[in-house]
Order: C-alpha cells, then structure tokens, then sequence
C-alpha cells in the first residue's frame, strides 16, 4: 500500500557545549604611552579568528580586546586610550561533531575588571562564557493520503511550521560623518562606541528587510593650541534588503544579528582636513525562515477486507503559536557619588540588555534581567573633568503568549530601542529605557507519524466468532470512524442502518453494528 508524502525539514540541534574561560593577566603600558593616573573607562569586545573542526571537538581561536580610556599621570593630565589583547584558544567537546558541521558560536562576557597595579601595570580579570551548537535540517515524510481508494482514511488537520531557509548572511553599514564648523579639526581619536538599537527584521518576497539605527560615539582630541577635548554623537539610521531566494512575506523570520566588526577612523576632507569620522560597520546575521502549512496529516487506514496495520515512528512536530513584539519600559533614577565634585554635562551613555531568566508562566513569558549602562560625564575640574560610572538597572517584564504551555519552545531576542540619560541635579541622573522582546513561541506535539502499512490476510477464525449484528453503545471519545474499523464494517453502512443524516454521535447513543467483510 503506497502513502502520499509531504516533504516537510526541521531544524534540530545535533549537540551543544558550553565553556567558561577565566582570564586573569597582567598588561604593561607601552612605553610609547604616558603613566596610568586614573581610569575612566573600560570595555572588551571578543574577536574570533578561527574555529577548526575534528570528530567530536571544536577548536577556537582569537582574542579578548580590552579598552581603556585613562588619565596620564602627568602635569598636563591627558586623556589616553590603551589597548590589550589576550590570546583565547580553546577547545569545545562536541559530541557528534563531524567534519563539515557548521557550528554556531555565541559568546558573553560576564565578568570584566580591570585594576590598577602601579602605574605600568595593570591587572585585567574576564570571565567569558562561548556558547556552541551544531544545528542540522532533518527531512521528515508527512503521510497525507494512500493510493488505494477502497481504504478508509482517518485524518487530522494540522498546521505545521517547516524550515524552508537557514543560513547565515553579513550586511555593511558605512558612512561618513563630518564635524561641525564650530569643532577643531581632529588630532586623535580618543574613545568610541557604536550600538545597533531599533532593529526591526521583516520576511519580503526573495529578501529579507533589515532595520536599525546605528548609535555612535566618538571622543577626539582636536588639532587646536591645546589639544581640547572634543565629542560627537552622531545616529545612522539604516535600511538595507538581503537577497534571499525562496522567502515570502508570508513567512516567518527569526533573525539574529551580531556585530563582529564596528570600526571609526579619521578620515580626510574635500579640503584635506582631518574632519571626517568615517563609521564602517559589518553585521552578522543567522536566519531562520519557517513557513506555516495546513496539511491533513494521514493517521490511521483501515479496511474491513483485510488487516492494515501501521508502522509508526515518533516525531515531534512544530507550529506557531504567537510572535509577539513586546516593549519593556524601565525608568530609574541614579544617584553619582560627589567625592570628586558636581557633574556639570552628560556627555555620552551606552548600554546592553542582559537577560539572566525567563520562563513560562500563564499566558505569558517572564523576563528578567538587567540593563547594563555606561556613563561618561563632566565635573567641574577644569584640569581634567571627565569622569564614568557603570551601574545596571533591573527590569523584569512578561511577553504576552495565550496558550502557552510548558510543553512550548520559544526564541527570544531582547536589544535596546532607546537610551537616554538626563541630569536631575548635580548629583542625580535619570535613566529612560525601551528593551525590545521579540519571541517566536512555538507548539510542540509528539505524534506517531506513518513511515509504512503492512496488509495481512483477515482471521477468519477471529470474523467467525464476532456476532453479524450487534447493538452497540458509544463511549465518550468514540468516533464514527473507530467505531467503524473496531466492528469491520464500514461508516456507510452505519448510517445506513441507523438511518444517521451525517456522522455526528454522542456518548450513550445506541448503533445498531453489521459487520461486512469478503465472503
């Protein structure tokens, strides 16, 4: 008895591993570099180089860039900026890994200090968690239907959500900013940051739309009689469409972005002054496109001239449930410690989301973390005002999904929308916050899905023994059909005897049941 198949993938994780490396080194200041007076700032960034693969490991290597914006030790009290590398090479146990799996890598940083040793010397401790994962497209067969028209089908429609494109793509972002006329030009560039806020990722018909601001920050010393301390902020919206083959609007996206290149440099003018920070941005992009489908799942064939029996094979199965853009706002008031004076100006906050929890709860996700913020400002030292605090604000919030059950998956996508920090008074700063929280809740179902259907001869001795005629009681979940393929008989006949308009029941009515098998 041959079945007709829907060809259906699915994306399933073949293994995951998870590492922590703890970082705890010493960096000299170059000698090219003045004295260490105080720190101000502080950021790290990983740069991956490689990752080499064998039969069940992983193999990576790159670094660990820590920044630093300093005061020198020194009568003119500069601001300087200092860089250190610090070599990670790593193996991952991957169990099932093969050559030519791609793995998916992911990182955190959840822990970076740095402190003062002497003025030379400073003592750098990290603590960064690598996250990798090998995910792999499996075929499923979707029985919808048999060839043979003399056997009764029992069918179930079902909406199920299929992987119709995974792969990874990058997008650049480029552009010049140029100062304003009232700013000197640009001796050197001190201090930068460049956020993606905003995003907004959307399926079109072959491409996929991508969405978002860039945030950037620049902090220059100007070519002027002293060297003073400039700053910019500056933001580029950006709106660019990938080429993706085969992707409707219909379909659903499930995107992650991350930026393994954000770079600022000092570019020259028409006039050839150095007036011009150009921003060259590389974004990196992991899509996974479903599509949705109704089908009318095959699950169960009978027939009352002879035995079909089906081989099944458990498969857990995927559909939508919601996809939920949700916005969390958080506002908190942050209070600066006035040991070394009254802040005058704000000159530059930045931030990331960091979700520690979520889970399911009634008709909804709880998210809990906290937002992680930067901020540079200005004191009333006119020999060197600039000083930084970093403080986190917790949020907790619960993204709207009806139905959800435990036995639901869900991705989730937490980023910044917005970031604004503004003076209260001298020695307070209030933070305004919008966390965007987009999650894909998914349903998941185990079902036995038909792989064959083997036909046996009927038992004779068994049909002889079963009463011709027999009255018959509907119980609760009874359908026609099982009634049907239990007595061997057919939905037709059924109704026939009963004289049943259609084929609704209820539990308790009476059938009369003919059994009708091949004499």
């Amino acid at each position: 008895m041959e079945l007709v198949t829907k060809n259906m993938y699915m994306l399933q994780k073949k293994c995951e591993a998870v590492n922590q490396i703890t970082f705890d080194e010493d960096l000299n200041v170059p000698d090219v570099k003045p004295d260490i007076g105080r720190m101000i700032q502080k950021k790290g960034d990983i740069q991956l180089e490689d990752i080499q693969i064998s039969e069940g490991r992983a193999y990576i290597t790159g670094a660990l860039v820590v920044s630093l914006l300093y005061v020198s030790d020194n009568e003119e009290r500069r601001l300087q900026s200092l860089m250190g590398t610090l070599r990670i090479g790593e193996t991952l146990n991957l169990e099932g890994l093969e050559s030519g799996d791609k793995v998916q890598l992911k990182w955190d940083i959840e822990d970076l200090s740095v402190q003062l040793i002497n003025s030379r010397k400073l003592n750098i401790k990290a603590l960064v968690t690598f996250t990798a994962y090998v995910e792999e497209s499996k075929e499923l067969e979707l029985p919808v239907a048999v060839e043979d028209d003399e056997i009764s089908q029992k069918k179930e429609d079902i909406s199920i959500l299929g992987t119709v494109i995974h792969k990874k793509d990058t997008m650049r972002v480029k552009e010049d900013i140029s100062l304003s006329s009232n700013k000197p030009d640009i001796y050197e560039l001190l201090w930068n940051t460049v956020e993606v806020r905003g995003l907004d990722i959307r399926a079109e018909n072959d491409k996929i739309a991508v969405k978002g601001e860039l945030f950037v920050f620049a902090l220059y010393s100007g070519n002027d009689d002293n060297n003073s301390l400039q700053w910019l902020e500056h933001s580029v919206p950006f709106y660019q469409e990938l080429e993706c083959v085969g992707c409707t609007q219909e379909m659903i996206p499930n995107v992650e972005i991350s930026m393994p290149q954000g770079d600022l440099k000092v570019k020259q003018d028409e006039d050839g002054e150095e007036r011009v920070i150009g921003v060259d941005v590389v974004l990196e992009l992991e899509l996974k496109i479903y599509e949705e489908e109704e089908l009318s799942l095959l699950m169960d064939v009978y027939t009352p001239l002879k035995e079909c029996e089906a081989v099944r094979e458990n498969q857990v199965l995927e559909s939508l449930l919601v996809k939920n853009f949700s916005k969390c706002k958080v506002n908190d008031r942050i209070k600066i410690e006035n040991s070394h004076g009254k802040i005058l100006q704000i000159c530059h906050s930045d931030g990331n989301v960091k979700v520690d929890s979520s889970r399911i709860v009634e008709n909804g996700i709880e998210v809990e973390g906290v937002v992680q913020i930067r901020i540079l400002y200005i004191i009333g030292d006119d020999d060197m005002p600039f000083y930084s605090m970093e403080t986190m604000i917790p949020f907790r919030h619960i993204i709207e999904a009806e139905q959800i059950t435990e036995n639901c998956v869900y991705y989730m996508r937490a980023d910044l929308e917005q970031l604004s920090t503004t003076m209260i008074d001298s020695d307070e700063i209030e933070a305004k916050i919008v966390i965007n929280l987009n999650a894909l809740v998914m349903k998941q179902r185990e079902t036995g899905i038909i792989q064959n259907i083997e036909e046996r001869e009927l038992d004779r001795e068994k049909l002889r023994n079963m009463p011709g005629i027999v009255g018959y009681q509907v119980q609760p979940q009874d359908t026609l059909w099982d009634i049907a393929k239990r007595f061997y008989t057919t939905i037709d006949t059924i109704l026939e005897l009963n004289e049943m308009e259609n084929e609704t029941i209820k539990p308790y009515d009476t059938l009369v049941l003919m059994k009708k098998v091949e004499k």
